[in-house]
């Protein structure tokens, strides 16, 4: 008996099968998968049939991709190569059937999912906001090697098919059709009959079909087009990763030796090539990092979570807009309150942009994206506050103001209203000190900008309510944030193991380093951006406010700033916003490089610029984040490695392929990364004293994950 498949053959002789994998949500493609659909393809014989149809028995999904547990779980190369080769002979299999195959697509269409469509000959997508498609094999160090790296550029070309497998992102229904990627969008009722009746008509019809090429097109897929599309494909990919992620690079090494050598020889290299990739620490720390995302999706507390119908958010600028515009999908109301109406609308104009990009995009469709435009409220004052669930500020950093606020939002509301600051670094219970319900507040720390980072850091206090935390991380869930609930304390978890990294990124600075070569050494390690730049970026204001916030915590132990920053702040150098900063942003850039704030260099000790011990200085500034994270573990400001780990990559940019502060400790040895620290305290400190936890964990071998 099939328990992931079920196959029926219709009146009019076509066999339609309908994936519905038994024990999971969505379709996954696993071992057992495949040997439900390779038994049913020597079932059904050819002759006997007009078309096969391929539909999912889920209601959101079609199929998400690869059982990535099953994957990781794979011991030897052995098992790797059976896995993928089996795959890649159901796949050819399907490709090589002599009538019309049909795949209807309803929901996600991802990974192998996407490459089962590929192997078919009409693809049929359902007109919905949940139908989407893509490879995102890239997000996890590997390559899509069921082939997608040889049968997508030969659907769609070869400068859309890159783009798409590099980048990993997923493509909606309406530029799916554009790119030739899908053939029809129908209504999303009545798929499987719609399949049935095109294969029907592609059996009277024909149904080998001939892409149209552009000129462009047709150069760029020539053998001297190609050359150029590869060359430049690579060199974008070095500017990005600089060599750091092997997976861009073999999926362009694929692509080009399957145009040398032919879909055949492709699919078989592809083989070789995803087996090395699954072995490589990047893909594993990548793997690991989708199961930490995946994990946090589910809110264990959600029996005492209380429903959030109305929302409001103090404070509508960049944060606070950002804040309402992912809570118009799952609120019903949102308050939106500044000092004026004039500044709280500029705040909704904002959110209505954001909702016109959704209704462009395809992700909303132009009557819920009205819906949602709806829901958002002006306000002056509190009078409209009764029964809202959930306040949310995010005015300036000023412990005064906030606590101002507080009182007014329980003056204004009731035992019922959760109260959250969204500060990056004053303790909470310093904003609940002297208010009447302490256990009703909590900190809800977003990145900005809100729409687009994926993290969510949830603040408690001793007095904050369990059903309070559970509400909390029940609508941060919804807004899709990856969410990790950290203990109250200066800095909390982000900030608190950020600000070690610039201000030890400072000290380089001061002894004599240029911001660039300071910049290039850490984006070397793996940081998307230097901390030169990262400081510009998020404010010089902003980080001297954290400095004071944390300082109490940090100056014993020797981690202070080598300059008053105060100074750079009265010349008006606050970074980017500025335009004056670390860099300039007045001036044009030279050769594609930001110039640097000379002046600045002065303020620090105006000592000779001199070159930089790239290996010392990578190993000073990333240490000094990695045993702050030890020692919010140690101290339980995070509860878990996993917590950690994600919290630095995904809100701090903490190197992905690394796997987090936690796992880099354990690819690395504890034991090398306190020796290592003990070398850079001899010589520049006590700041590099090993937490004693690591301590701990070296003298005993110990890891942080089994």
């Amino acid at each position: 008996m099939m328990k992931n498949i079920a196959v029926e053959i219709t009146k009019e002789k076509v066999a339609v099968v309908t994936i519905h994998c038994a024990d999971s949500k969505v379709n996954k493609v696993s071992s057992a998968l495949l040997d439900e659909i390779e038994g049913m393809l020597k079932t059904i014989d050819a002759k006997d049939i007009a078309g096969l149809v391929i539909v999912s028995g889920k209601e959101d999904n079609f199929v998400v991709g690869a059982d990535v547990d099953e994957v990781v779980a794979m011991k030897t190369d052995k098992e790797i190569r059976e896995y993928i080769t089996k795959a890649n002979r159901i796949l050819n299999a399907i490709d090589a059937l002599p009538v019309p195959v049909v795949c209807c697509i309803h929901g996600n269409c991802l990974g192998g999912g996407l490459e089962v469509a590929l192997a078919s000959d009409h693809r049929i997508a359902a007109d919905s906001t949940n139908t989407v498609m893509g490879l995102p094999e890239v997000m996890l160090g590997l390559l899509p090697a069921g082939g997608g790296t040889q049968r997508l550029p030969r659907l769609v070309g070869l400068r859309q098919a890159l783009p798409m497998m590099l980048a990993g992102k997923n493509v909606r229904i309406r530029k799916a059709r554009k790119l030739g990627l899908i053939d029809e969008i129908v209504v999303p009722y009545g798929l499987k009959e719609i399949g049935v009746k095109k294969a029907l008509e592609l059996a009277r019809k024909g149904f080998k079909r001939k892409r149209k090429r552009s000129l462009v097109d047709a150069f760029l897929e020539s053998f001297l087009g190609r050359k150029i599309v590869f060359k430049q494909a690579r060199q974008m990919v070095m500017r990005q990763t600089r060599g750091l992620y092997p997976a861009p690079l073999e999926i362009i090494d694929s692509v080009e030796y399957g145009y040398k050598k032919g879909i055949v020889k492709g699919l078989e290299a592809d083989i070789d090539r995803f087996v090395r990739l699954v072995m490589t620490p990047q893909a594993k720390s990548l793997m690991n990092l989708f199961f930490g995302i995946t994990d946090l999706k589910k809110n264990p507390y959600k029996n005492k979570a209380r429903n959030v119908n109305k929302l409001a958010v103090i404070g509508t600028g960049l944060m606070g807009s950002g804040i309402a515009a992912v809570s118009t999908a799952v609120c019903d109301t949102i308050l939106m309150k500044d000092m004026s109406l004039d500044a709280a609308a500029r705040g909704i104009s904002e959110v209505g942009r954001g909702i016109s990009k959704q209704v462009k995009s395809g992700s909303v469709r132009k009557f819920d994206g009205d819906v949602m435009y709806g829901k958002l409220v002006p306000c002056d004052d509190y009078s409209r506050f009764a029964g809202t669930d959930i306040v949310i500020e995010a005015v300036f950093e000023d412990i005064h103001l906030k606590r101002k606020i507080l009182e007014d939002v329980e003056e204004s509301t009731d035992k019922n209203t959760i109260f959250a600051s969204n500060t990056s670094a004053l303790p909470i219970k310093s904003i609940a000190q002297g208010c009447k319900r302490p256990e009703n507040v909590i900190g809800m720390h977003y990145f900005s900008p809100v729409p687009r980072m994926p993290l969510l850091e949830i603040i408690t206090t001793s007095k904050t309510a369990a059903w309070v935390t559970a509400t909390a991380l029940e609508l941060g869930i919804s807004q899709g944030k990856t969410c990790i609930i950290v203990r109250d304390g200066p800095g909390f978890y982000t900030t608190r193991i950020l600000a070690p990294l610039l201000l030890e990124s400072s000290w380089v600075v001061a002894e004599g380093a240029e911001f660039p070569d300071v910049d290039r050494a850490m984006q070397a390690f793996g940081y998307p951006v230097g901390p030169i730049t990262l400081l510009d970026e998020v404010g010089i204001d902003v980080g001297i406010h954290v400095i004071q916030e944390v300082k109490p915590i940090f100056e014993p132990r020797g981690i202070t700033a080598p300059m008053d920053f105060g100074v750079l702040s009265e010349k008006g150098f606050l970074g980017r916003k500025s335009k004056k900063g670390l860099y300039r942003y007045d001036l044009p850039k030279k050769k594609g490089k930001k110039p640097v704030n000379e002046e600045v260099y002065a303020l620090f000790g105006n000592r000779p610029r001199t070159k930089i011990n790239v290996e010392e200085v990578q190993h000073r500034i990333s240490l000094m984040m990695v045993n702050e994270a030890v020692t919010c573990l140690q101290e339980g400001i995070v509860a878990s490695p996993r917590d950690g780990d994600l919290g630095a990559i995904l809100g701090l940019g903490f190197p992905p392929f690394r796997g987090g502060p936690f796992r880099y400790v354990d690819s690395v040895g504890a034991g090398n990364i306190v020796g290592i620290m003990e070398g850079l305290a001899a010589k520049y400190g006590k700041k590099f004293t090993p937490a004693s936890m690591l301590k701990d964990m070296a003298k005993k071998g110990a890891k942080f994950y089994k």
